[in-house]
């Protein structure tokens, strides 16, 4: 059964910095892109980065560029986001996903694209 399961979120002040992980079980994580969104209260999910499954490739929007970076390790079926420079606009629940995107230098952060998601993280940035 594919899963993935998010971890490392928490509570920091602003300036400070956090690294998530996701660590997929049940499928071939090379075949996929994987993604992170995040949801702030009241607000719809959002796509901030995501990474190819051939590991060449990465996106991030224009607010957190510079500020996080994305990674995979495929042998330990993890998937990483540090992020520095936290703000307080940067809380909310933050969740990775899967894009079957098999040997494919691309990836998309439309949530319509992902068909298996994490069950998320908190993120709460204080100022």
């Amino acid at each position: 059964q594919l899963q993935l399961v998010e971890s490392g979120g928490g509570s920091v002040q602003s300036g400070g910095s956090l690294r998530l992980s996701c660590t997929a079980s049940g499928f071939p994580l090379d075949h996929y892109a994987i993604g992170w969104f995040r949801q702030a209260p009241g607000k719809e999910r959002e796509g901030i980065s995501c990474i190819s499954s051939t590991d060449d490739i990465t996106y991030y929007t224009d607010s957190v560029k510079g500020r996080f970076f994305i990674s995979r390790d495929n042998a330990k079926n993890q998937i990483y986001l540090e992020m520095n420079s936290l703000k307080p606009d940067d809380t909310g629940v933050y969740y990775c996903a899967a894009d079957y995107l098999p040997l494919q230098g691309a990836c998309f952060v439309r949530v319509a694209r992902y068909s298996y998601w994490g069950q998320g993280t908190q993120v709460a940035v204080s100022s």
